[in-house]
């Protein structure tokens, strides 16, 4: 009877990489939608104030940040500015600012919008006030004074 042989030398097959493309474009699809961007780039310096009962906000979409402090570009003076978005403004933008914001949301959510103030620690209250009046006249009454937490010592 006939022995079949088998040869010793039988090369391992090699790694199928058809399905290489598919995962990697799975993956940058998962990263993409799962990060965050910043929104804002900071053009004001902001040392947030220290605070010992701090509490978080529950739904940060629906918080509008309005940024007040002493301008990165020191060719614009040394006085507090507000930052509304991308770009400084006055306190008279502050309406405007606010109706944008509004119209970003969808109708059910704009009653429950916060605004956000994110002033500076060395900041005078003068700008700050004139802020809160603004918002005040544009119907926006709720505003969170945003702090950074004291650790208790």
């Amino acid at each position: 009877m006939a022995k079949f042989k088998t040869s010793k030398t039988k090369a391992e097959p090699a790694i199928n990489t058809a399905s290489l493309p598919d995962i990697i474009f799975i993956l940058l699809f998962f990263f993409m939608v799962t990060t965050t961007m910043r929104e804002n780039t900071l053009m004001v310096k902001i040392k947030l104030p220290e605070a010992t009962q701090v509490q978080k906000l529950q739904k940060k979409s629906l918080v509008a940040y309005i940024y007040i402090g002493e301008p990165v570009n020191k060719t614009l003076g040394t006085k507090s500015r507000i930052q509304l978005n991308d770009s400084y403004a006055t306190v008279n933008d502050i309406p405007e600012f606010v109706t944008k914001e509004r119209q970003a949301r969808n109708e059910a959510e704009r009653n429950m919008m916060t605004f956000a103030l994110k002033v500076d620690e060395n900041t005078k209250m003068g700008i700050v006030t004139d802020v809160k009046q603004e918002l005040r006249k544009a119907n926006a009454l709720k505003i969170n004074y945003s702090t950074r937490k004291v650790l208790k010592r």
